[in-house]
């Protein structure tokens, strides 16, 4: 599994020029499933998201999770992550898990953060999205598990 992490003052996902999922200050969190990926896989990116510390606190330090802050999460799927550009000019994406099972994985994943009491929106898996973000600070990081 692998996770784009960014850090955003707001965040939306529109598919066919509606908007389906939207929230404010928070994370956006692009989500790739390779094969070989499991729940525990997806409960161990769940938690390392939830308790990362890269909200500022009052002295303008990276101390604070979102869980602390009471944002957002929007999740989003997108199999691109997995990815490999080093032959050709095509990437390849013999490593992204199938749709069916990367599907039931992005659930999963998705039902993991909403049990930590989290807002939680998400785009809709599989499906051509326009994702737009206002990045603070900038924060982007990626997590593989």
């Amino acid at each position: 599994m692998r996770a784009v992490i960014q850090r955003v003052l707001k965040s939306s996902v529109k598919i066919e020029s509606q908007v389906v999922g939207e929230i404010g200050r928070g994370l956006l969190v692009l989500l790739g499933i390779a094969k070989g990926d499991s729940e525990q896989d997806g409960a161990y990116l769940a938690d390392k998201i939830c308790n990362l510390r890269i909200f500022e606190d009052n002295q303008g330090k990276m101390n604070r999770s979102i869980s602390d802050t009471g944002g957002a999460i929007l999740v989003v799927s997108q199999f691109t992550l997995l990815g490999d550009c080093r032959k050709g000019r095509r990437p390849s994406y013999k490593d992204a898990a199938s749709p069916e099972r990367a599907k039931v994985l992005y659930h999963h994943f998705v039902s993991l953060i909403q049990n930590k009491d989290i807002t939680v929106k998400t785009g809709r898996f599989g499906a051509m999205m326009q994702v737009c973000l206002v990045n603070d600070g900038p924060v982007t990081l990626i997590i593989d598990k």
